[in-house]
């Protein structure tokens, strides 16, 4: 059950005061110490023959869209100091520097040097049922055989755009702050490893999970109109089984929020009326497979799964803007730079034992190889963790002989592939930390363990000066390099420390050269960047591309109708309708639809429904050479109102030996009773 903690005048413990309750009208507004803005655009990639970044299963490819991906950008602007930030979470699975750059490139050459690297911060939701090959690292796209441009572009421009209308959106406005604990949206999928650390650190979590959900939100007239959440769940509700191209729990919860409580039209390029994003924090051993298994917790269906943990999600933040702690009042800093992970020494402050340790160049274990087997299993017949792996040695000295140095410094872990140094994984990531008021985001471009998000807030938020719980782990920032786990989780070898690249001391690393991030920011100077990470663009390996032209059937034209809905359902059926279809690779359609559910009106036909929307979902198939179908699926809703309905389909053809041609097909009518 979700509880909701507190968070009247007496919640003092998430803002460090106590606040009063939301204050109501334009003249609030313009006495508020910031400008606010927000925006959302869509990102979705290639919704057919793209494998599903995360699940690293090149044999299972997208064959269809559940949900659309989208960017979620949010400006603050402190107005007495003119320093600002924006932070953009995205449905993806996660963002390189290479995707930031460019965004970074593509805002400069619109707004100067407004936005920079230090006040910018990216974050993924980390869905594991996005299109993959959009990085620049090529391990991370050896599921799409490759790079994948088109799944670039769709991340960048998606981003891009978002953070532009969010920066055209600043207005006067208010922050708040909410909190609670969420205690049935996760479960910790690598409890032997937890359980080897020290008793004070396991305490910090009794049932093993990081329950604290926290959520920044933003409002207009004594209205909100905005709000960022951030909780710690993977993004595994969809199996690695599934076709689809999906949000995931927390692309679920921003869209229920948005789309079915607000009402916000995701085809209206007209200023939404609320814009919500759920964003990682923490989340390397924590999954949403309640019964430890993939697909199944709280129910066996994944969709069922995905709504149900999303809706938690949504209703502890919803909980939270209604019932702020109080208003965030103080500055907006931001520092940035980046770290040679691959190097480091670090120093006996943070190493824990007396010692001065060193990072090692990034490498891959056996535990990697193995997968989670409670999210998405890798090689079947080997297990996690290094004490119970019959073939852990076996499987290390066979795949591959590391240099006696890089053996020495990542034992006890087994190496399989020395990503860093065969310069398929980073070795030198981007390191943020941005404050909103008392608001503190630690940006790391790693995935951490509970407890070693623990220790990284106590890091900060003891040179800061700031409650516990306002300094928060924001996972999957900026850049990727793997898991970050505790030394003690990572001598157990499981998945994630198979996947914890830069060796034994990569935790206390961070905590070092975060302190320095945060020192800088408390003594208000500037925090020097010394070294950039290499391109990869000109390494980069492409992605086959099948060869494909479209052709319709003979006596047929694009957008035909092969098989028309029945004549009539009832609330809570599913209309199905098959259109000869063009791949829809051809045209992404962004912020557009390939299929509408209409309704008829007197004033004609209105939309009701969307690609976009959680009620549909299209599959395309080939059927012959040139050939292929679309089928729209539309679980037509309890609350639906009887009436008249049809079914629409757009795509693009592109025939040989002619130009691309965009086309539209129309179910017959049916009846809604």
């Amino acid at each position: 059950m979700a509880t909701v903690l507190a968070l009247t005048l007496g919640a003092a413990t998430l803002l460090g005061a106590p606040g009063p309750a939301h204050a109501a009208g334009p003249e609030a507004d313009s006495a508020s110490p910031y400008l606010v803005g927000r925006a959302v655009a869509d990102i979705t990639g290639e919704p057919e023959d793209s494998d599903k970044a995360g699940y690293f299963a090149p044999m299972v490819r997208t064959h269809g869209l559940h949900t659309r991906l989208r960017a979620r950008a949010f400006v603050v602007v402190d107005r007495a100091s003119g320093k600002r930030v924006a932070v953009a979470v995205a449905d993806a699975n996660h963002i390189d520097d290479a995707i930031r750059e460019e965004v970074l490139r593509r805002l400069q050459s619109r707004l100067g040097d407004t936005y920079t690297r230090e006040n910018l911060l990216l974050t993924s939701t980390h869905t594991h049922s996005g299109p993959g090959g959009h990085m620049h690292d090529n391990l991370y796209n050896l599921g799409s055989f490759g790079y994948k441009d088109q799944n670039f572009e769709a991340n960048v421009t998606g981003i891009h755009e978002a953070i532009l209308a969010a920066h055209g959106d600043l207005a006067p406005g208010r922050l708040d702050m909410g909190g609670g604990e969420l205690e049935d949206a996760s479960v910790n999928r690598s409890k032997a490893a937890f359980d080897r650390n020290p008793a004070a650190d396991r305490a910090f979590f009794p049932d093993a999970i990081d329950p604290q959900t926290t959520t920044l939100s933003l409002s207009r007239d004594g209205a909100p109109v905005g709000a960022i959440n951030w909780f710690a769940t993977h993004g595994t509700s969809m199996t690695g089984d599934s076709t689809y191209v999906s949000g995931d729990n927390k692309g679920y919860a921003a869209y229920h929020w948005e789309r079915e409580v607000k009402g916000v039209d995701y085809l209206s390029p007209a200023d939404p009326s609320f814009v919500s994003a759920f964003a990682q924090t923490n989340a390397g051993d924590m999954t949403p497979n309640l019964n430890l298994r993939p697909g199944s917790g709280p129910t066996d269906d994944q969709f069922t799964n995905t709504e149900i943990i999303g809706s938690r999600q949504y209703e502890a933040a919803e909980a939270a803007v209604d019932h702020p702690a109080g208003p965030v009042d103080g500055p907006v800093d931001s520092r940035f730079t980046y770290i040679d992970m691959g190097s480091t020494t670090v120093s006996p402050t943070y190493t824990g034992d007396g010692r001065t340790h060193h990072t090692c160049s990034g490498a891959l274990g056996t535990g990697f190889v193995a997968g989670s087997k409670e999210d998405g299993p890798g090689v079947d017949l080997i297990n996690e963790g290094s004490d119970d792996n019959p073939v852990f040695d076996l499987l290390g000295a066979a795949l591959y002989r590391a240099s006696p140095a890089l053996k020495a410094c990542q034992a006890p872990k087994d190496i399989v592939i020395p990503s860093g140094d065969l310069q398929l994984t980073p070795n030198v990531v981007p390191l943020q930390l941005v404050r909103i008021g008392q608001l503190y985001l630690m940006a790391v471009p790693q995935e951490f363990t509970i407890v070693a998000g623990l220790r990284l807030r106590r890091t900060v938020a003891q040179i800061v000066d700031a409650p516990l719980d306002n300094v928060l782990v924001a996972g999957y920032s900026n850049g990727y390099a793997g898991y970050a786990t505790t030394p003690e989780e990572y001598d157990k070898g499981d998945y994630e420390a198979g996947h914890t690249m830069f060796g034994r001391w990569t935790l206390p690393a961070y905590q070092q050269h975060m302190a320095a991030l945060a020192h800088d920011m408390k003594a208000g100077r500037p925090t020097p960047v010394t070294i950039t990470p290499p391109s990869h663009s000109a390494t980069l390996l492409n992605a086959p591309r099948t060869p494909w032209f479209d052709a319709a059937p003979p006596r047929r034209r694009f957008g035909d109708v092969l098989q028309q809905p029945a004549a009539t359902y009832q609330r809570g059926q599913q209309v199905e309708a098959r259109f000869v279809g063009a791949h829809p690779n051809n045209d992404l359609l962004h912020g557009s639809t390939y299929l509408t559910v209409e309704k008829s009106t007197p004033d004609g036909w209105v939309r009701v429904a969307d690609d976009g929307d959680w009620a549909t979902r299209f599959q395309w198939a080939k059927t012959g050479v040139g050939t292929s179908a679309f089928t729209a699926t539309w679980d037509i809703p309890h609350a639906a109102e009887p009436g008249t309905y049809r079914i629409t389909y757009r795509g693009r053809s592109r025939q040989l030996l002619a130009q691309p041609e965009s086309f539209t097909g129309t179910s017959r009518t049916f009846q809604v009773d």
